[in-house]
């Protein structure tokens, strides 16, 4: 049997193990298209030779740029790895700037992009990159090569044997990938992972993962140049999960009809969009079915597992599971038993709802430079408890530094920051990778993010604030899209909102309120009163000095492209700061 010891060696332990007439699932002329695990294999085989024919090195760095998930995305995975190099994925949403960073940096020689607006970017900065020789697209456009071309140049299997050489000569602990960190401040760095830091993770995590092996089908979605998603599909090779690629993230809901997933990743945000979603459509409903509707959201906001809410409730759940819940899960296509969420704290009343409606949401805890997993909540054996991040991985230590950091040691922590050895020093103390957040493991081995250290603030009165806590809270208002909360080194914490604009402009028309423009909108005096409304009701749930004093709404939609956001959908902070320092200048009267 196929040891797994470097990540080239998942598709062979799947062909081995499953062979799949349908590993990958592409929508390709709205027709889904298989990939079987023998196709990927060859094809894989076939980037490789034609990349040695190319002249690439060991130690070389590829890089790969897709706009959505896609099997030639893997292919080449697979066929860059191993030959000894080096697989640099970056997130398409980045700026040319950001581009030219990586790619020099990386000192990438190749690039693999797939589509038309990903190619427009990197031939903008091209002639700023020396090392790199050519650029393909997995599209088929006029002005580029195709991958094709690469492909047909390994066609003649006659140096396979080099490739199998290669292969050989790939040690478990040699560096597998570059992934820039798309940090909330400065310029990326590119965190060394090696095989064995994936694979690892990905053996571990199986653990955590109730799924049917051979048999089961999941939606991918979430990018997979970021590390979360990428070592789900390595585990997703070792379980013999069938994937299906999303065409984007507006068709998801029509995806998840179509392919019927039982496993899926997701980030909080995109739970929280699902949830307002079936919320608004609840309440368009009349009569008794608004009731009964609404009935059953409030008995799932009190959800605990393992029936620890007697059995009255139980037999409640039952009848609500029944009624309401089931079109829920119909709505996510039928079969979805457990949905992966990180990358950000989900809040726990999300949790709570899509559990009690049978749509397992699973929490955990990790970074790219963990890559990514350090714990996961399990529904099985007692191993789910709502607001923690779960227990621990196999082989994976935590210990909670005296100011409550966490920091985790472990086969899963990588080799270090690529050409930055003062900042890797800076995180890597004595084995242990200082994670910059804070948290605790409770008595029953449960851990729980309480913070970021690098984002909490203290105010003026030298009382300390923990943001990520608040914005969550506030976050569950219907009338916010985004908010950060400020007020470092102020006399009390305020808050900068990105109103959800299409929801406010429904409940504008609704309460004859006339405006057109965001603009407009964000300085009415009935809306203002309206987000006074639920500020107040958020921050009866926090301390006296916490609570959020004055709030300004911001005119623009907050985005990735615009700088607002990482392409994790995390605040960058500063940048949001500066965009708005009008509106915090007049907030504190500076």
């Amino acid at each position: 049997m196929q040891n797994v010891t470097r990540l080239f060696d998942f598709p062979y332990y799947q062909l081995e193990t499953y062979n799949l007439s349908n590993c990958f699932m592409d929508k390709r002329d709205d027709k889904w298209v298989p990939t079987s695990t023998q196709d990927y294999v060859d094809k894989a085989n076939a980037i490789s030779r034609g990349l040695l024919r190319l002249g690439v090195q060991k130690d070389d760095k590829i890089a790969l740029i897709s706009m959505t998930n896609r099997s030639e995305w893997n292919i080449m995975d697979i066929g860059i790895l191993q030959i000894g190099a080096q697989n640099v994925p970056i997130y398409p949403t980045i700026s040319e700037e950001d581009y030219a960073y990586v790619l020099n940096h990386s000192e990438s020689t190749y690039c693999f992009v797939s589509c038309s607006e990903v190619y427009a970017k990197v031939k903008s900065i091209q002639d700023q990159v020396p090392s790199l020789k050519e650029v393909y697209s997995f599209d088929a456009l006029d002005n580029c090569k195709n991958w094709n071309e690469v492909l047909e140049l390994g066609a003649d299997s006659s140096n396979q044997d080099v490739v199998e050489d290669r292969k050989a000569a790939v040690k478990s602990d040699d560096l597998a990938t570059l992934i820039y960190t798309s940090g909330t401040t400065g310029r990326p760095k590119g965190v060394m992972l090696s095989h064995n830091n994936v694979v690892s993770n990905a053996l571990a995590s199986t653990e955590r993962l109730p799924i049917n092996k051979g048999n089961a089908r999941c939606l991918s979605f979430l990018p997979v140049c970021h590390i979360y998603e990428r070592m789900m599909i390595y585990l997703y090779h070792y379980t013999g999960v069938t994937i299906y690629y999303a065409e984007s993230m507006d068709k998801i809901s029509d995806n998840l009809k179509e392919t019927s997933p039982h496993v899926m990743t997701a980030v909080p945000r995109l739970l929280e969009k699902v949830y307002d979603g079936i919320i608004a459509k609840g309440s368009s409903l009349t009569g008794i079915k608004k009731s009964l509707f609404f009935w059953a959201v409030n008995l799932g906001l009190k959800y605990e597992p393992y029936g620890k809410n007697g059995w009255w409730y139980e037999k409640k759940l039952g009848l609500a599971r029944k009624l309401i819940f089931s079109k829920w899960q119909e709505a996510l296509g039928g079969s979805l038993q457990v949905i992966s969420s990180g990358s950000a704290a989900l809040q726990p009343r999300l949790a709570r709802i899509f559990n009690a409606a049978g749509l397992g949401v699973m929490e955990g805890y990790g970074l790219t430079e963990t890559s990514p997993v350090v714990s996961v909540n399990d529904m099985r054996n007692k191993g789910f408890k709502i607001g923690t991040v779960g227990k621990l991985l196999d082989k994976v230590e935590v210990k909670i530094e005296s100011d409550g950091e966490i920091c985790v040691k472990g086969p899963n922590v990588m080799q270090g920051y690529y050409k930055d050895s003062e900042k890797t020093a800076e995180v890597m103390i004595d084995g242990y990778f200082h994670t910059g957040d804070i948290g605790e493991i409770d008595a029953d081995g449960f851990l729980k993010i309480t913070d970021r250290k690098k984002e909490m603030f203290k105010t003026s009165g030298g009382k300390y604030v923990a943001p990520q806590l608040m914005e969550n809270r506030f976050k569950q208002s219907r009338f916010i899209e985004q908010l950060m909360v400020v007020g470092e080194g102020e006399k009390m914490p305020a808050a900068l909102i990105q109103p959800d604009f299409p929801y406010l402009f429904e409940w504008a028309k609704k309460n004859n309120i006339t405006i057109s423009e965001n603009s407009d909108i964000v300085l009415n005096e009935k809306v203002l009163t309206k987000y006074q409304e639920e500020v107040d009701l958020a921050n009866e749930h926090f301390a006296k000095w916490e609570k959020v004093k004055q709030f300004r709404l911001t005119p623009d939609v907050w985005s990735i492209g615009e700088g607002h956001l990482t392409p994790t959908m995390k605040l960058r902070r500063k940048i949001i700061k500066e965009k708005y320092m009008k509106l915090y200048n007049d907030i504190y009267g500076h």
